[in-house]
Parts: structure tokens; sequence; C-alpha cells
């Protein structure tokens, strides 16, 4: 690489010299010039191309410590080396204060040193530069993020701070610069206020990184806190030592505030703001485990509103809504902190006697919510009246366990509707009413599968922007040669414990996927059907196999298979159900996780989940109309965060269709779209759809020919 020099001297044989150790010295090349005057090398210094200087600080033009502050003016960045008789080495040491890079004395340098010399501030020059822009570089990285960085040196005392660490620190860097950083970044412990170490204090001591105690606040200079995360690590210098540490941190007390909002809502009702049945099985178990050890009792209601349904039907679900809330808060009000008050879904509660309750405790307690909720209710200007039925149970006298009391105290709730509402009844073993309709269901259920009498009707599933049908759900009905078309509600529990669950289930997505190939092969676009999957199904031994048999026999693509699960199903057996999951992922065919919001869903378990698909609970979905939006609105926010496809279950009018569609909810189903539909309607739906879209595609060709 060859150096330009500027030499600027008026000396002649200074120059001669000069210019002939330079064309000469090993550590070249070199290529010089010369001026006489320091106007002249002003002049030659504006059109730039100079690497270093050579400066007489005697010219014509100008003399002494000037000669070099002038040409140090224009070309700061350009390395000078002043040349000066000896007896004026004070000014050459002068003139490097004020920012020279070396001096030479006439008379007494050698061709070598002039060269090695410059060579070498050259190069540290260039070197300087390049540390310099990587330095602004660093700055200007360092402030444009959003974490916050703070470095100390090995006493802890603060030498920098970006422009977030000074945001959220409340300090400017000036201001904090050479305070300790326990005083610029003062951390204290989230629940108990205390102080707490900071994690730089540790680096220091320990000369290895460091995390921040979860659950840490940050103290702002101006006394408000702020919920941080952080990590320390120390900073190395070139020889293996630690000269310093560095913090970095960042904000999340907004990602705290929804970890708290939506653990909150996992264990409450979204509508009552009631323990949900995932608190409440908590607190039976923890009521379980005391009366066991105490010897006492404790006694489980099971509740439900009589007609509920007319006025749901009548004045509708804000109405309805309304009047659980009321009744939440007069069940409140009837039992004592200690007892459970919780809402089991829909128009049920169940109530937890806390522990020494015997049955003249609950005989009273249940008169008392009798009498509460049979008082009037004032609903939209209107009076409305209400009673309920209630079934007891206790423990340890009528089961060992909490589902045990639970499905006891609800065989006795019907048995209080049985003969009459409005009353409460004790659970009795000689109750089998419901046992002996079990019993019919499941004789039937053995027949219903050899004499077909099984059929499926399909959801459309909507894109809620568009309005294009984008998959359909297979829904399953029993049409019983006396009941006539008979819901899954009323037969599937029992399927389950008499074992036909799993060859129903196979029927089920046979069927669903025959059917999605016959739509194909008829042109018609269905891009997915969905089939609701149990936990005995998942968890049977060759669940994944036989869905990639069935999928190969029929040829349907795996992409073309959703399979909608409840946590609640998956909650059984999470390791098996989770690699079962994992198997179906690997085939292609879709995952949804079905009624989320209904009590049951834990974020961080959904988060293992290899899911594609998360579908929000009907009821959940039929709050919007109540004003209970915030829910929803949190679930399609986190879905969409988590690239899951959202859809809404249970749409059934306009102002939840315009909410969904504010929030960005991808897709929908319901009833405000269309009921399930038979094969035959569904295919007729389907070839209206595609009549439409030729007619549009027709209708664009006409208009481009004219």
């Amino acid at each position: 690489m060859t150096y330009r020099i500027l030499i600027v001297t008026a000396d002649a044989v200074d120059c001669h010299g000069l210019l002939g150790m330079l064309g000469e010295a090993a550590d070249g090349p070199f290529n010089s010039e010369q001026v006489r005057s320091l106007s002249a090398a002003l002049a030659r210094m504006q059109t730039g191309g100079i690497d270093a200087v050579l400066l007489d600080l005697a010219l014509p033009d100008s003399q002494g410590i000037n000669t070099f502050k002038k040409l140090f003016a224009v070309a700061p960045q350009i390395p000078i080396m002043t040349l000066c008789v000896p007896e004026d080495e004070v000014l050459a040491l002068q003139a490097l204060e004020c920012g020279a890079q070396g001096y030479l004395l006439k008379g007494l340098f050698a061709s070598y040193l002039v060269a090695q010399s410059l060579r070498h501030i050259i190069q540290r020059t260039v070197t300087e530069a390049y540390l310099g822009l990587e330095r602004a570089r660093a700055e200007i990285t360092l402030n444009s993020i959003s974490d916050a960085v703070i470095g100390t040196d090995m006493q802890g005392n603060v030498d920098y701070l970006n422009v977030a660490a000074e945001n959220m620190t409340g300090w400017l860097r000036n201001d904090a610069r050479g305070q300790p950083i326990d005083q610029v970044m003062h951390i204290v412990d989230g629940e108990t206020a205390a102080t707490a170490v900071n994690p730089v204090r540790l680096v220091l001591e320990r000369k290895q990184p460091m995390a921040m105690t979860a659950g840490s606040m940050l103290v702002r200079r101006d006394g408000s806190n702020l919920a941080i995360e952080d990590s320390a690590a120390p900073i190395i210098d070139p020889g293996g030592q630690i000269s310093g540490a560095v913090v970095v941190f960042h904000d999340v007390s907004e990602t705290r505030a929804m970890s708290v909002r939506m653990a909150y809502l996992a264990q409450h009702d979204f509508l009552t703001r009631l323990p949900n049945r995932v608190l409440l099985n908590d607190r039976i178990a923890q009521a379980i485990s005391l009366a066991e050890r105490s010897g006492n009792s404790i006694a489980l209601m099971f509740l439900d509103l009589d007609h509920f349904k007319y006025i749901n039907d009548s004045l509708g679900h804000a109405a309805g809504d309304q009047l659980l809330q009321s009744v939440a808060q007069r069940l409140s009000a009837c039992v004592r902190s200690s007892d459970t008050v919780s809402r089991n879904g829909g128009d049920e509660f169940v109530v937890l006697l806390a522990e020494g309750r015997d049955m003249q405790d609950a005989s009273v307690i249940a008169n008392k919510i009798i009498a509460a909720l049979s008082a009037s209710y004032f609903i939209d200007q209107q009076e409305l009246h209400m009673t309920c039925s209630i079934g007891i149970s206790v423990y340890p006298a009528d089961a060992a366990s909490a589902e045990e009391l639970l499905k006891n105290a609800d065989t006795a709730m019907y048995h209080a509707k049985g003969v009459g509402r409005n009353n409460y009844q004790f659970f009795k073993h000689v109750m089998n009413v419901r046992a002996v309709e079990r019993q019919v269901i499941e004789s039937n259920l053995w027949q219903a599968l050899d004499r077909r009498e099984f059929m499926l009707h399909y959801q459309p599933k909507l894109n809620l922007s568009t309005g294009a049908i984008t998959g359909a759900e297979a829904l399953l009905r029993w049409l019983h040669p006396q009941w006539g078309v008979t819901l899954p509600e009323r037969f599937l529990s029992v399927a389950e414990d008499c074992g036909l669950i799993v060859p129903i289930g196979r029927w089920v997505l046979r069927e669903a996927c025959r059917q999605a190939k016959h739509w194909q092969e008829q042109g018609l676009e269905l891009p997915s059907i969905a089939v609701n999957v149990c936990s005995l199904e998942l968890l049977h031994p060759d669940f994944a196999a036989s869905v990639q048999a069935t999928l190969d026999e029929i040829g349907l693509p795996p992409t073309c298979l959703q399979l909608d699960i409840t946590e609640s199903a998956l909650m059984r057996d999470a390791d098996t159900c989770v690699e079962v999951l994992r198997q179906l992922k690997r085939a292609g065919v879709q995952l949804a996780m079905d009624d989320f919001g209904t009590g049951y869903s834990s974020l961080s378990y959904l988060l293992k989940l290899p899911i594609d698909v998360l579908k929000i609970d009907k009821t959940s979905v039929q709050a919007i109309s109540g004003g209970n939006r915030a829910f929803v609105s949190a679930v399609i926010a986190m879905g969409t965060s988590l690239s899951y496809q959202v859809v809404a279950e249970g749409v059934e009018n306009e102002e939840q269709l315009v909410f969904l569609r504010s929030e960005q909810c991808q897709e929908g189903q319901g009833y405000l779209f269309n009921h399930g539909l038979a094969s035959e309607p569904f295919t007729a739906l389907l070839q209206m759809k595609k009549c439409s879209e030729l007619a549009a595609v027709h209708s664009a060709r006409t208009e481009a020919r004219l």
C-alpha cells in the first residue's frame, strides 16, 4: 500500500533529505509532496488524499505552535508529525499536547526512524478510526434495542447506560456514571419488597454469568416499580482478566400481568369469577386429605337451576348471564369464607362445605340457599323468579374420592329434580333411576353399529373475513328407532363406560374421511374435515396407526384431516397423549385444541402440544353478547402470537361476529352461519359455493372481453 506524505517546509535541505529518506525506506513505499508555506498546506489539505503530514513549525507565513494549530484545525483526522530544531523541542512537546502524533528534531533523524514513525502513526490512526467507527456502531446498536444495558467497573460503579436503561431506571447517563450499581439499578423482591442482591455484584464476586431471581422488581429513580427480567455477565479483557460487568434487562410488566391474568382465568369462571372445575377439584382434594387426617366429614352440593333454559330462550343470553351472576353472589353470601362456591358450567354450581360440616349443617345451608335463590330477581326491568335443585353427598359416608363425591351429588341432584324440583336430596345408594336409563342406552348402543343407526352431520367452518367455507366439523348423530335423532350428549358418556367409544370413534373417522374424499372426487372444494377425538381413543395403543391406515385406505391426504381434542382428554395421561400427537403431526394430520376456555386449559401445558388450531369454547363466545369479552380477546391474541389458527365456536349473532372480526379471529362456526347438515344438504351447500365461484369467474372473463 502506498502512503501519500505532505512535507511542509521552506528548508530545501530538510526537504531534500526527507524526500530521500522516504524514497529509500524499507518501511515504504511513500509518495511524497512538498509545499513551502502554511497557506499552501491548508489549500492542499482541502483536496484530500493525504495520509500524513511532516510539518515544519518555522514557515515563512507562520511560526510556532499556531502553525500546528491552524493545520490541525482543518484536518484533525490526519496524523501530523512536527519538525523543529533541538532548541525548540519544548515547542514540539506542546504540539503533542495539542494533538500531534510525534516530532522529529532536525539534524538528528535517520531514514529508518522517519519511515518507521510515519508508518506507525498512519496505521495507528487508521486503527483508531476503525475502532471509533466500531464504537459508534455499537453505541447506535445498543441505543436501538429495547433491552436496557448497564456496564460497570470492577467496583460495581456504573460506567455506561444505553437509552433504554436511561428510560427504565430514570437515570441519565451522566448522572449515573460513577454511581454504585445498587443505586442506579435498585432491585427488590416483587412479593416482600425486600432489597435483592444485584446480579452484577454476584458476577464480580463469582466471575461468571448470573441471572436475576424470578419475580424481581426495579425501583426507578422516581420511586415507581417495574417488573424486569435480566442476566449479567463479566467483561473479560484481552488478557483473560475480568475488567467489569454488564447487565441486560427488559420490562416484563405486561407479560407478567398477562401471565397472572391467564393463570386467574384458567382457574376461575369468566362470567361469575367463581372458582371453576380445576380449582374446585384441587380444593376438594385438599378437603378430603384434611378430613382423612382429622376423621371429620365434608359435604358437597351439586346445584342446578330449574328451567333456566326457558329464561335463556325467552330473554336471551345477556339476561341469562346477569341471572347467573346474581345467583353466584347469593350463593357466596350463604356460606362461610372457608367454603367454596364453584360454577361447574352452564347453570350448574357446586358448593363445597369445608371440614367439620355434618349432614345437619348441610341441610341448614341447603335450605338457606333454596330460600335465597327463590327470592325475586330484577333484570332488564323485569322481575324473574328462579328455583334450584340440590343434590348432596358426604365424605366419607357416600364416597372415597373427589370424582365419586361429585358424581353422587350429581345423581342426588337429578333425583331432586325428579321429585318436583326446588328441593334438596341427600345421595342414597338406592338412587338408580339414572343407572337404569344408562343400562337402556348401553344395551341399545351395542346394536347401533351393527344396525347402521349412526350418521354424521356436517357443520361448516367459515373464514370470518371472506365468508368462504374453510372446512367442516363432523357431528355424530344416533338415528334411534324409538328416540329419533339422538344427540351425543345423551349416549357418549355411556359409550365410554361400556367400551364402545373406540369402535364408534373409528366409524366416525372413516365415514368423515370417506365423505370428504367423495366431495373431492365431485370437484367440491373442502380444505379440511374435523373429527372429535376423546381420551380413550387417543390413548388406544394403535390410534395413530389406525388413523394413518384409514387415510391410506380412502386416499384422503393427511392435511385434509383435522382431529379436535379437548385438554381434559389430554390430561388423563399427558405424556402418552403428547407422543401420540407428535406421531399424528409427523404424519401430516392437523391438530386442534377443542373447547379452549372451559376451565381445564393450562397455558404452560398448551405450549408443549404440537397443535395447529385453537378453538374457543362456545360458552366463551356467547359471553361476548353479555359484554364479557376480555377472555376471548386474550385467547385470540395469545393464539395469534403463537401462530395458531384461531376458530370461534358457537357464533350465534351478528354482535359476536362483529367483535370476533374486530379482534382478527380468523375462522368461526355456529348457528349464525349454519346448523349441522346431513351429507346431502351439505353437498348442495358446496355445490352452491362452486357455482357462485364459477359465475364470478365467468363474469370477470366477460367483463375482460368487453
